[in-house]
Formats: C-alpha cells, sequence, structure tokens
C-alpha cells in the first residue's frame, strides 16, 4: 500500500482505543527524521533533526520539519525521544523547544550530552531524562522500553511503545555490526522477546534497503585507514561528520600507530569530541591529540588534521581549503582521506571538493577508491533477518528517500509480512493503528520549513524560486520615465542585465517597442504606474525568450516625471 501525498484529505478524530502515527519527516528523504504517535490526547515525539540544504536551496542554512501538525498541542506532548546523536535526528530541537521550552528530552548519555551543548547556544536549559539500554519509562499513556542498537555513533538506542491501542518498534537508524568497536551489539535477544510479545508497527531504517546482503564490520576498514597512514608522505587530513566518535578513534589510533599528533579543525568537531571524551566514548591515546596552534612547530610527515566537510557542504573547513579560502593551505603531497559515504543528493558537490583538493596537488582517498567507509545503516540481509526475528504485523518503512521505502516493504512482503499490511507512506501522511491493522487515515500539511540566516519559516518556495532565477538565468532591469500628465515616455527605457554574455547593445531592438507598447497603453487610459511595469514585463520577456533563450527575473521601474 503506497500513498504519495496530495489527493488525501485531513484525517478523521483518530478512534477511540487506536494510536496514531504522523510522520513530520525522514519519509521520501535523508533526514529531516520526525515521527509524532498520538494515543488518547497525548503525543510522543521520536526524534527532530534537520536536513541539510543542496543545490536546490540557494541560501538556506538548514531545513526543520513542519511543526504545524502539532503547533496548537505542544501542551499535549509527554516528550522528545532521541534514537542518537546525529544531526538529523537532533538538530531540529532547539527550534522544536523555542516554542515550549519544558518538553522534556529523552535519550543516552552521549545523545543528551551532545543536544545539551546545542541548547546552550539557543540559550535553552533543557528538562531531560537519561535512559539506557534495558531502561522502561512511562511518558504519559506511552511505557516506553530502550534497546542497544549498533549505530555509526555511539549511544544509539531504538525504542519499543506500548499503549492499550497497540505496540510499536521504532529502530532509529541502526546495523547490525557483529564486531563494534566498541563491543556494543544490536540486541537482537530483546528484538525477539519483544517480537514474542507482539509488535503491532515496526518502523524500520530503510537506507540501505536496496544494498544486498551485509552492512562491513567498522572493524575492516582500519587496515585500510593504517595503510593510508603508512605511505602518507606529508600531512594527513582526515573529513568525516563531526559526530563520528568511532571513525576518529580509528583515525587517533593510526596516529599513534604512525606517531603522528592531531589536530581537531572546526567548532563542532572539537565541541562533540570533547563531549564523547570526557564520558568516555572516545580514548585519545596519551600525548596524540595537540591544539591547531601546536602544529607550525611539527614537521609536516608528523601531522593529522580532522575536519568536517565530507560531504562538500559549502561553509564546511574542507570545502574552504579546496577553495583556497581556509588557513589551512592544502599542498602538493598532503593526503586527503574522505572517511565517509555519500548522503544522496551530495554527490557532485563532493566531487567538486575532490577535484579542487587534487587540483592543488593533494592525493585524495575516499571510498570509491579505498575500504575507508562503512554505513552506519542494516543491509538487505540484516533487514530480512530483523523481519524474521520480529514477526510484525504490520510495517511501515522509515528514513529514505521513495526507492528506499520501496525496497524495505519488499523486503516486508518477502519475509511474510502481508502486502496489505505495509504502508509506503511519505512525510505528512498519517498512519492509523487500529485494532491491530495499520491504515492510511489521511494528511496533514507537512512541507519544508527553511532556516535562513536568522530567519526561522519566512523562506518560502516563491523565495527561492527567485534566487535559483537570478542564479541560474540572470536579471533584466529596465527603468522608463513617464510624463505624469501625459503618460508619454520621457526618458529611457534604460535596460541593463546582470547574468548575460550578450552586451547590452542587443537590447537596442526591444527599447522602441516597450516605448511603443507603454504609449498604446496610456492611450487606452491606464495610467497605474504598476500596470505599466506589467506592460514593460509582458513586452521584453518573450522577446529576451526567443531572442537570447533565457529566462530571467525581470525587474521594471516606471517613475512619473
Amino acid at each position: 500500500m503506497s500513498h504519495p501525498h496530495p489527493d488525501l484529505d485531513l484525517p478523521a478524530p483518530l478512534a477511540p482505543g487506536g494510536v496514531r502515527v504522523i510522520p513530520l519527516g525522514g519519509l521520501g528523504e535523508v533526514g529531516r527524521n520526525m515521527t509524532v504517535l498520538e494515543h488518547e490526547g497525548q503525543l510522543l515525539v521520536i526524534d527532530c533533526g534537520v536536513l541539510f540544504p543542496d543545490d536546490h536551496h540557494p541560501g538556506i542554512d538548514l531545513i526543520l520539519p513542519d511543526f504545524s501538525a502539532i503547533e496548537d498541542r505542544l501542551d499535549d506532548v509527554q516528550a522528545i525521544v532521541l534514537t542518537h546523536g546525529h544531526e538529523d535526528h537532533i538538530g531540529a530541537v532547539p527550534y522544536l523547544l523555542r516554542r515550549k521550552p519544558d518538553i522534556p528530552v529523552v535519550g543516552s548519555q552521549l545523545t543528551l550530552a551532545l543536544i545539551e551543548a546545542k541548547l546552550k547556544e539557543h540559550r535553552i536549559t533543557p528538562y531531560t531524562l537519561g535512559v539506557a539500554e534495558g531502561g522502561r519509562e512511562r511518558l504519559g499513556v506511552f511505557d516506553c522500553e530502550f534497546v542497544a542498537v549498533n549505530h555509526s555513533i555511539p549511544d544509539a538506542l531504538a525504542v519499543f511503545v506500548r499503549t492499550p491501542g497497540g505496540t510499536i518498534l521504532h529502530t532509529g537508524d541502526f546495523k547490525m555490526d557483529q564486531l563494534p568497536l566498541d563491543g556494543r551489539l544490536t540486541d537482537l535477544r530483546a528484538f525477539a522477546r519483544l517480537g514474542e510479545e507482539g509488535v503491532d508497527l515496526f518502523l524500520t531504517d530503510s537506507t540501505n534497503a536496496e544494498v544486498p546482503g551485509f552492512t562491513t564490520p567498522e572493524r575492516e576498514i582500519a587496515p585500510a585507514i593504517d595503510k593510508v597512514f603508512r605511505h602518507a608522505q606529508r600531512r594527513i587530513i582526515v573529513a568525516c561528520f563531526s559526530s563520528h566518535v568511532h571513525r576518529v578513534q580509528q583515525v587517533l589510533d593510526a596516529a599513534d600507530k604512525a606517531g603522528r599528533k592531531v589536530a581537531m579543525i572546526g567548532r563542532s568537531m572539537v565541541r562533540n569530541m570533547g563531549i564523547a571524551a570526557d564520558l568516555g566514548y572516545l580514548k585519545v591515546p596519551d600525548g596524540v591529540l595537540v591544539d591547531l596552534k601546536q602544529l607550525n612547530d611539527l614537521p609536516d610527515d608528523k601531522v593529522v588534521l580532522v575536519c568536517t566537510g565530507s560531504q562538500g557542504e559549502p561553509m564546511a573547513a574542507l570545502s574552504r581549503m579546496a577553495n583556497r579560502d581556509h588557513r589551512i593551505e592544502v599542498g602538493e603531497g598532503d593526503t586527503v582521506l574522505l572517511a565517509s559515504s555519500l548522503i544522496p543528493g551530495n554527490e557532485n558537490a563532493v566531487y567538486r571538493v575532490i577535484n579542487g583538493l587534487m587540483r592543488l596537488g593533494a592525493n585524495v582517498v575516499h571510498k570509491g577508491n579505498a575500504k575507508v567507509h562503512v554505513s552506519g545503516h542494516a543491509s538487505a540481509g540484516e533487514l530480512l533477518y530483523c523481519y524474521n526475528i520480529v514477526k510484525p504485523r504490520n510495517v511501515m518503512p522509515v528514513h529514505g528517500e521513495w526507492r528506499h521505502l520501496v525496497a524495505n516493504a519488499d523486503l516486508a512482503v518477502a519475509t511474510g509480512v502481508p502486502r496489505r499490511n505495509v504502508v509506503v507512506v511519505e512525510d505528512g501522511v498519517v498512519v492509523d493503528l487500529v485494532d491491530g491493522r495499520a491504515r492510511v487515515a489521511g494528511a496533514v500539511e507537512c512541507g519544508y520549513v527553511y532556516v535562513d540566516g536568522s530567519s526561522v519559516g519566512e523562506a518560502d518556495e516563491t523565495l527561492l524560486k527567485d534566487r535559483r532565477i537570478l542564479r541560474d538565468e540572470g536579471f533584466i532591469s529596465v527603468v522608463v520615465v513617464v510624463d505624469s500628465m501625459t503618460g508619454k515616455v520621457v526618458a529611457g527605457p534604460e535596460i541593463t542585465a546582470r547574468g548575460f554574455v550578450e552586451d547590452d547593445v542587443v537590447f537596442d531592438e526591444i527599447r522602441p517597442r516597450i516605448e511603443q507598447a507603454l504609449d498604446e497603453a496610456t492611450a487606452q487610459g491606464v495610467t497605474d504606474s504598476h500596470q505599466l511595469q506589467q506592460v514593460v514585463r509582458r513586452t521584453i520577456g518573450p522577446w529576451v525568450g526567443r531572442k537570447i533563450r533565457r529566462r530571467p527575473m525581470i525587474i521594471p521601474t516606471v517613475i512619473e516625471a
């Protein structure tokens, strides 16, 4: 059962005893994860993350979930449960707590430490509740049990929600690494026990559902990283997510073995790794970590830099190095290690950075040419394993683009879940669990909410369309002065164009036509300057389309003199 959004009406009131699932992000995209559960008039939020913008969102800093579906019901929210500390699961929490700061935030030790540091920057002191695997907490009508899962950040949890109307198991992001670096396995015994108890609705991570087999264990990439460190002649620059504790641990260990010193670059990297080290999740070998200022005293072959920017983010350290816009100047003989996979949609930005670094003479090692990263998400074999253990009555794939969700749904059906009990939906589509059966109930408003500088939610698709036109098509300004009494053109049209190859003389042909169109309009009694501006726009727009084959932004100005 699959339901794209536009044709659905608002859902009817929830049936007595039912459980409602409202996905506000993370379905149809990789990021912005947020799910709201409703039962007996109470709400529970699971994750509240951000999506990072791509080329389609010029000037945008972050993309948030749309809170409008629960905006007037924040008093009903019992808690925000966080499955782990990645930005796409916790990054939007400050923006939700701005609306109601006393909503309890529930998560594991590392997750809470990361979100508390983030909230401190927003001057919000949250009410937090620390939980650990095996623990149970009553959050209003929701009885939550937490299960250890393995992911690319320590302390990740799945959450099993018991309600009188049914049970829901949400995996969060997970994989089934059998040799995890921190020894913390995905608790399949707990999954099996919950399956025996009965899972009415299984919300499963879909990111790697298209990938056959099992995800490679983290340990297998250590030799590849060691090899890079052995053969590097000058500095080594490692780029990874600022929350990827396991990867930074491997870099620290490899540096220690190679006799190199490590410095962290970037506020988020320094902050997050400091928190991880303080809590014991990151074990820093003695004397390996140094301050960036101390690197000037060290020879190049003893230096390792760890920075952000593995996804080609324009303002991150690595992109700025590639553009020669950073105090660290990458040069001949340096080795750059991209220790992360590509988030779908970021490929072009990443390859642009790789090309820029190689142009500067660096040797770039990445997932495409060396085994230097493994995914944090379960592949198809692991998902099949989970379906067979849990034996859910209904399945709702989460966390992934549409192709990932469909692939995950097919895996569920292959293990015996009836096709009618598998719901593939996108953000905003409401699913009700009533009498043990999950069905689509309707849809709520669920657009993108843009963080644009200091404004939140004020930028809209119209603004972004304007920015894309300015970026891709250029603009034309037309200034005309008309006599306020007669309406005759007394000066102009003065045409200025930006973003065009052609010289301004190309517009000599259209100037008399604009003047003629204005004369005809005033002869028909049109005197309003706004209407005259539209005349200018309608005259020059089609001409530019035919003559120059462009659709620029046209800014007409009619001045009465």
